[in-house]
Formats: C-alpha cells, structure tokens, sequence
C-alpha cells in the first residue's frame, strides 16, 4: 500500500499545512474530509458528510471531534477550530505526524510520555464513519481522554447559526446510541462507542471559520455542537484501542440500524479497519494482475487508488455512477463518460462502465443524457448539455475496444443510440439540431465552457463549437461502424453519408489558414479565433476529420501555447482577455474559469493526439511522460488534495490547485493517457473493432 506522511517540520508551517487536505469516500457519494492539522478550513470539511439519497443529499453530521488529555493534574487540549478571533483554543496541540497510510492518521505526542494515533475511516457504502484511536500511556500516572464530538446537521452547501436548530437528545442506557436530532426532524445522527461512556453537557455551540470559504465569498461563519464527551480511561503504562462510531440516517431507526448492523456483528472497528484496508489492497492486486509486465510506482498506486473514489452507487438507478469532484460536485453527463475509460476499462473495471452506461441511459430523454443530477430536492436531472450525449456514445465505442461484448451493446443500447441521432438531426431540447451542413448547432451555454455572471455566459458559444463537431463525426462513425458490426446494411450508408457531410462542412468552415489551427465557434455572424485547447479534441479521437498536417499543426499551436505542467490553459496568455489567476468571488472565479484557467484533464486527449501523430513510438512516449504527465504526477499528488488530483491550477506560474481537491477526469484522463498511450497498453480488441470501418 502506498504511504505519505507529514512531520513537524511540515505540520508547524501552519498557512500550507491548512491548504492540504485529505479525504476518505465511502461509496455512496459520502465522504470524510479535513487538512491535516485537522483544522477545518471548509465548509465542505467534516468527519462524516452523509448522501442520504446515494450518491446526492448530502449533510455535514459530525463536524470534527475534539480531544482533551489529562494526565493526574495536566491538561492538554488536541483538535483546533479557527474562529473569527483566529485558532481556539489557542493553547491547543497540533500533531507531531500525519500520514495517509492510505487512509488518515494524525498522530499527537503529550509530554514525552503519552501518544495519542487518531484514525478515520468508512466503511464502504455505509453512511459511517469511524474514528478510531490508539493510546500508549507511558507514564505512572493514570491518564482520562474526552473525545467531544461537534455534531451538525445542515445540507452541505450551506452554514448554520447558533439557535436556529434545537436537538432531541437521547440515550436509553450507557450501552445504547446517542441519538441526535434536529427540529426539523431529519436526518438523524447516531454516536456510539462501546469502549466509552457518554456524559452529556452543557449544549454548548462553537463557532467555526471557514477561511476558504471567505476567499470564494461564499458564507464563511458556521456554528457546530457539542452535545458532551465521550471518556476514556487508560492505567499507568497501558497501551489501548477505543473508537467512536457515527452513523447517519433519515430517520432514527435508519441511522440506527445501520449502526448497530456494525456492532453487533461478528467484527470489531479493528476488522472493518482490515476489511477496508484489504478492499483497496484488492485493487492495487487486480490493476497488477491486468498489467502483470509494468512496475507499479507508488504514484500510480494513489491513482488507481483515487480512481475508486469516484465510483458511487445511485439509488435511483440501483447501479453505478460517477461523481464529478469532491467535494461539491454530483455526478454529471459529461464528467461521466469523459472519466469512464480511465476511472474503469483502463482498470479492469468493465462492470461498472456497464453499470453507469446503464444509469445514464435509463434517464436518456429526447435523445440526451443528463448533464447532471441535483443535489437537493427536486430529484429531476437537468440536460442542459450538447455534448454529453456524444460523449456517451464515445464511451459505448470505447467499452467495445475494450470487451467486443456486441451482444451487450446491441440489446441494451442500439435502439437508444439510434433514438439519439434521430433527435440530434431533427431538433432536440436546447435547440441542438444538425444544420444544413451536416454540423450541430447549439445554444450559447451547452458546452463543458459554461460559466456564467449574472446568468450570462462569459465565453458565449452559441453556433458550432468545434469540439462539439468532432464528437458529432466521431459519434457518426461509430454508428456507421455498430451497424456494421451488427449487420444492419442498410444503416450503414446512412450514418457514412451524414458523417461525409459533416466533415466537408467542418474542413470548409473550421481551419483558419492565417492561424494555422481551429476557430473556436464558428456561427453565421463570427469566426471565433481565441486559442483554447477545445480543438485538441478534434485530433485525439478514434475518428477524426483531420488530415496528419492539419493534426500536427492543432497539436503544435496547443503545445507551444497551452501547455503546462499541470495541463492545458484555456486561453492563450497573449490574448488580452487572459486570466492568469482564478481567484475572489464567485464572479471572478467564474469569469477566470475558461479564460486561462489549467485544467489537467485536457492533458488525456493531448497527450493521445501527440502520440497518435508519432505512432506511439517509444522515443516519443517517453518524452510524452516526462514532459506532459510526470510533472502533475509527481507534483501535485502530495499537495492540496492528497493522492488526487484537483480540478483546475492557476494559469500563472507557479500554478496553484484550485476548485475541487479531488476531480473524476483530472485523474482519468491522465491515467488513461499513461496507461494506452505512454505504456502501450492499447484496449485488448481496439483493431478488430475499429477495423470494421
């Protein structure tokens, strides 16, 4: 298993210590997460942010528990808040060491003679978690612990205010749950520990500060409980295990039942840990086995390691789907079918891709996947996208690679892909419809650039984007090739003739010859020129519409202009419209967001177009890995969120992680491009199916 780990020297620099954070998923779309100092610097930070309708729904129930340590007449206080009068109580203790190991654990050494290990963990698709502690009393003295659990109960986009919430509190017997909850009844929290005995306290309310929050001028000042303690008693030299347990649930008999599920089962908090532990090392051992020839470095393993955690189970569906970012982010369309190679066939995980194909299919409408699921109430998913549909049908291309399982495909998807293009030429919602030129056409804010201010797009792309053509051909000859490879002659010609057109419309309008790469939109009234880094798509998929010098001369603009350490910048630097910091409000962050921004997972299909163009030749590969995957690889994995990858970096040097800590396709599309196209490891019936056409 891979481990890193931070000692004082990293932990006493108190500002960078506070920007790296680590976070625990369990499956359901629920996670832990904190920095390392276990300060939480987020709203979206807390030891248990349940999904109670998986993968969506989601509430902060235990903020943080805090520790006190008294040694005979010493006292010592471990687990700081910041508040507005800064870091409470300012006497706290922070660790001496944090590792990921590869789950989180803080360590605190009292007086040279007492060390305290603080573990948090999930088990998987459980709404638990589980914070389980190790204590090494090393004095002659007796020593009590008080573990005091901050508990909340809020949607996890929002803060609470001291008094607006009162709490039924109750507890049968000392051997029972801590039910908690709130007025409004739902959800509940149960807190249970069979090592410690509950004692309740005053109702105090603890005022936290999220200083991350205030940067993105987002609502910063929240207000946790603390319903008492839990107790701890160790004798004079006395090493001991204890553990509290938090679980969620709609409503009280959910939550606990869940709980006592785990507890009066055949396991303790130490064999769920193992359970856990032996899950991940599961599939560390099944990437091996599947690239049984390669040496598996410690960065790849937190890679696959991070690709898991964005695998959710939806309970609308009863089936598997992705979950965009963490940490605010469902999961989306788009964001979907752009990681699934990566996050799963890559992997060896082909039954989960059937299961998220299968999820987004159930809710196709009018020929469109959802762009994303709510978070909240109304459930409806909304399909305000053109491109996530074309993406879906790249995904079915890309899981044939990868099985050849036609039966599948043809039972489950033909008709539904066929429904698809018959929509998207006749008109579908959104107004997207195929243009006399065989092009799509689209509004202004459907395609993956869609940040706006004040409900108005900052990068309006209304007409033809060009990504959204060359998904449009490549999605056409992939139905030509399935109903080839289905038998189906007389649809054959009719997907081959509408792609023809589509790319003798696309060549005509798209190449600016005094540029020597793509527009960017092309429309009746403009010709968008901007350098942005969406016409790599145009190079990298199975079927492209460029010829090699018009893919050379797109993959060269981008690599000279575009490129950084951590990915793709999405505009030039020279452009006067450049943002080189993404940055303030949400106004100004979503004005930076696609005017400069990096976004790693533009460096997937880069890197695919490169290396296509030089016909994977080993030369070429290692200089593709050395110079556009190793520096985000090594680099990046160690800060911000650790073991991840995050959502977008500065534009500026020195590139600074910002948005989402963790990101779905900043790491797929990476580790796919390392896997086929840096190693070679080419989907096992790539030529059998695209020989077909």
């Amino acid at each position: 298993m891979p481990k890193m780990s931070a000692d004082s020297s990293v932990l006493s620099d108190i500002e960078k210590a506070l920007k790296t954070e680590w976070l625990v998923t369990n499956g359901l779309g629920g996670y832990a997460s904190s920095t390392i100092l276990g300060v939480n610097t987020r709203k979206y930070h807390g030891l248990l942010v349940a999904a109670l309708n998986p993968p969506v729904d989601r509430h902060v129930m235990l903020a943080k528990t805090d520790e006190d340590i008294r040694l005979g007449e010493q006292q010592f206080s471990i687990g700081a808040s910041e508040s507005t009068r800064g870091l409470q109580p300012r006497n706290a203790l922070f660790p001496d060491d944090f590792a990921l190991n590869p789950l989180p654990t803080h360590t605190y050494r009292v007086d040279e003679c007492f060390q305290l290990k603080k573990t948090i963990f999930m088990p998987h698709e459980k709404n638990i978690s589980i914070i389980a502690y190790k204590a090494a009393n090393n004095s002659e003295e007796g020593a009590r612990i008080l573990a005091s659990p901050l508990v909340n109960f809020r949607g996890f986009h929002m803060v609470t205010r001291k008094d607006e919430v009162q709490w039924r509190i109750s507890q049968k017997s000392p051997t029972q749950p801590l039910i908690m909850q709130p007025s409004t009844g739902f959800p509940v929290l149960a807190l249970f520990s069979a090592d410690g005995r509950f004692t309740a306290g005053q109702g105090e309310w603890v005022e936290t500060y999220y200083r991350v929050e205030a940067e993105r001028g987002e609502s910063s000042i929240d207000h946790n409980f603390k319903p008492g303690f839990f107790e701890f008693n160790l004798r004079p030299n006395e090493t001991r295990r204890f553990s509290i347990l938090a679980a969620a649930g709609k409503d009280e008999h959910e939550a606990e039942d869940s709980l006592w599920a785990i507890c009066t089962g055949s396991t303790g908090t130490e064999a769920l840990f193992d359970s856990e532990l032996k899950r991940r090392t599961n599939l560390l051992d099944n990437f091996q086995k599947q690239y049984s020839d390669i040496h598996i470095e410690n960065w790849l393993r937190w890679l696959v390691l991070a690709a898991d955690a964005f695998i959710v189970n939806r309970q609308s569906t009863n089936a598997k789907s992705v979950i965009a970012g963490y940490h605010w982010f469902a999961d989306w369309g788009r964001d979907s079918f752009i990681s699934l190679p990566g996050l799963t066939l890559a992997l060896g995980k082909i039954e989960d891709a059937k299961k998220i194909l299968q999820t987004f299919g159930q809710y196709c409408c009018e020929g469109l996947v959802p762009n994303s699921f709510p978070d909240r109430p109304p459930w409806a998913p909304a399909y305000n996208t053109v491109d996530a549909t074309l993406w879906y049908i790249n995904a079915v291309l890309q899981y044939l690679k990868y099985t050849a399982d036609l039966q599948f495909v043809k039972s489950t998807f033909w008709t539904m892909l066929q429904s698809m293009i018959e929509h998207h030429v006749h008109g579908t919602l959104f107004g997207i419809r195929a243009d006399t030129d065989g092009l799509l056409t689209h509004g202004a804010r459907l395609t993956w650039v869609d940040a706006a201010v004040d409900g108005k797009p900052v990068n309006p792309r209304e007409g033809k984007a060009v990504e959204i053509q060359a998904l449009w051909f490549n999605a056409l000859k992939t139905m030509q090739l399935l109903a080839t490879l289905f038998g189906e002659d007389d649809k054959v010609g009719k997907y081959e003739v509408m792609a023809e057109k589509a790319k003798k419309g696309f060549l005509e309008k798209f190449w600016a010859p005094q540029k020597n790469y793509l527009y960017d939109v092309v429309s009746d009234a403009v010709k968008d020129d901007s350098l942005r880094p969406n016409q790599i798509i145009a190079a990298s998929l199975d079927f492209t519409m460029l010829d090699k010098v018009k893919a050379e001369l797109v993959v060269e603009s981008v690599w000279k202009q575009l490129l950084t350490p951590f990915g793709l910048r999405t505009l030039s630097s020279s452009d006067p419209r450049y943002i080189g910091t993404y940055k303030g409000d949400r106004r100004q962050r979503d004005a930076a967001y696609h005017n400069g921004t990096v976004w790693p997972w533009l460096l997937g299909p880069f890197t695919t177009a490169f290396l296509k163009l030089r016909n994977y030749d080993a030369h070429w590969r290692s200089i593709a890995y050395e110079n556009f995957l190793k520096p985000l690889f090594s680099v990046e994995l160690h800060r911000a969120g650790l073991g991840s990858i995050s959502e977008i970096f500065d534009g500026d040097s020195p590139h600074e992680p910002k948005g989402c800590i963790a990101q779905a396709w900043s790491v797929a599309e990476p580790l796919r491009a390392y896997i086929e196209e840096v190693l070679l490891k080419r989907p096992p019936y790539e030529q059998k199916v695209l020989g077909s056409v």
